[in-house]
């Protein structure tokens, strides 16, 4: 029977690095679900699997489109779908990793059905993000939807804008459509989360971030200024340190503010990853254990 084995958690939790391992223990090839790491100019900032990496497992959908293209959560369904099913004819197990919980969802069961809505309605969501920035979207969505709220990528205006488009078109919550109404695959699927002690994530958090601005992510944030305007680059990592070219803080506040939010997004990524019942938690000390359980599992003849 055909298998993708998800493998999710929040940034900072080795989601990579353990995936490799797994893709290698089992002879297959892994799909990114990380949505920033679609884009081929963001790379330290995005913590993307390096060339070494790529090198022990084939990774899909890493670095595979530009900041300046239009791709959304169906399109990534759509293609990740037909991948697998060409992945399938040669591979019995497929890995998807990464940290981007509604693409891991979309895989996995489909996207709910969101109504349509009306040009005025659009406009009048993009004036409030023209006038108001960042800030004034997540006021509106925290006062409108605070469920949604509470696990959206807070610092993404696109997901914040399509929230308040339903809820302004329909006068109804944008989690009022999130259903869950399961689409039926063809395969079957194994969901794992990577648990940290939460000081030892806040800790490794703190030293990539450290290790970024090492590896030259004050660099790469300064090749992409003059396109800052683009949603793409509206993350964590970037926009910090867009202000810092600005003029808004210091280098040193620039990259606390980076670590910070970086924190308050691997919190939301918990509190999404807790709502799904279906996923295994492995504590950190497991993480080796898992390899070889997951093997035998996998190996097991099917009921």
């Amino acid at each position: 029977m055909k298998t993708l084995i998800v493998i999710a958690g929040p940034t900072a939790s080795g989601k990579t690095a353990f995936s490799i391992e797994l893709a290698k223990a089992l002879n297959t090839v892994i799909l990114s679900a990380d949505s920033r790491q679609f884009y081929k100019e963001m790379s330290i900032g995005t913590a993307a699997p390096t060339e070494e990496e790529l090198a022990q497992a084939k990774h899909y959908f890493v670095h595979h489109i530009s900041i300046e293209d239009k791709y959304d959560v169906a399109d990534y369904e759509r293609d990740a779908i037909q991948l697998l099913d060409e992945l399938f004819k040669t591979h019995e197990t497929v890995i998807m990793t990464g940290g981007s919980g509604l693409f891991n969802d979309a895989v996995c069961n489909g996207i709910d059905a969101m109504p349509d809505t009306t040009p005025e309605i659009r406009e009048k969501v993009q004036k409030l993000f023209d006038e108001g920035g960042l800030n004034a979207l997540q006021d509106e969505v925290r006062k409108l939807d605070p469920e949604y709220f509470a696990i959206v990528d807070q610092q993404n205006p696109r997901r914040l804008q399509r929230a308040l488009e339903v809820c302004y078109q329909t006068g109804q919550t944008f989690s009022s459509f999130r259903i869950g109404n399961a689409v039926k695959r063809d395969f079957d699927i194994k969901k794992y989360a990577l648990l940290w002690d939460r000081q030892e994530l806040i800790e490794r958090i703190d030293k990539r971030v450290d290790l970024m601005m090492e590896q030259g992510l004050l660099e790469e944030a300064k090749a992409l200024y003059p396109k800052r305007h683009l949603n793409a680059l509206n993350t964590v990592g970037y926009k910090e340190l867009f202000a810092y070219f600005d003029g808004q803080c210091s280098l040193e506040e620039a990259m606390e503010q980076i670590k910070t939010h970086t924190r308050q997004y691997a919190k939301r990524q918990m509190t999404w990853l807790r709502k799904d019942a279906s996923y295994q938690w492995i504590m950190q000390e497991d993480f080796d254990n898992i390899l070889s359980t997951l093997r035998q599992a996998l190996a097991s003849p099917r009921p």
